[in-house]
């Protein structure tokens, strides 16, 4: 009976193990919420902090954004999140790499127009000198 318990909290041990977050995807995680909270403050210093001098932000229109036009659009109102969430998470690391996928659900006010947008997105974000950037992005319209 004791190897049979023993063996069973071993067995749920293992499961919460598997599920549980590496320290490498926490930090990835953390730059992902530190970006979504810099767009939703257009915090430039941050968005500039976080963000590859390479970056590709693909939109869901198609429309390709660089690293400039990616914060000016948001610091100027262009691109203004009044609230921004990103549910269903998931973040992929190998080596320098992480891949995040993730539901991109936010209420705009974009040049003054209200809105809202319902996405799904893909991040690739790439460690430099210890820190994540956010080196690509695309989004898709969800349905």
């Amino acid at each position: 009976m004791k190897k049979i318990i023993f063996s069973l909290a071993a067995l749920c041990f293992f499961c919460i193990a598997v599920h549980a977050q590496t320290k490498q995807e926490l930090a990835v995680a953390n730059a992902v919420e530190q970006l979504r909270k810099a767009m939703v403050d257009a915090d430039s210093a941050m968005l500039d902090k976080l963000v590859s001098p390479k970056l590709s932000y693909g939109h869901s229109g198609g429309h390709i954004d660089d690293k400039t036009e990616f914060i000016q659009k948001i610091v100027t109102g262009k691109s203004d999140f009044v609230t921004l969430e990103l549910p269903e998470q998931t973040i992929s690391v190998s080596k320098d790499l992480a891949i995040v996928r993730h539901k991109f659900n936010a209420v705009t006010n974009d040049s003054g127009k209200p809105g809202e947008v319902h996405l799904a997105v893909l991040l690739i974000w790439q460690k430099l000198h210890g820190d994540w950037k956010l080196l690509a992005r695309q989004a898709i319209k969800l349905q």
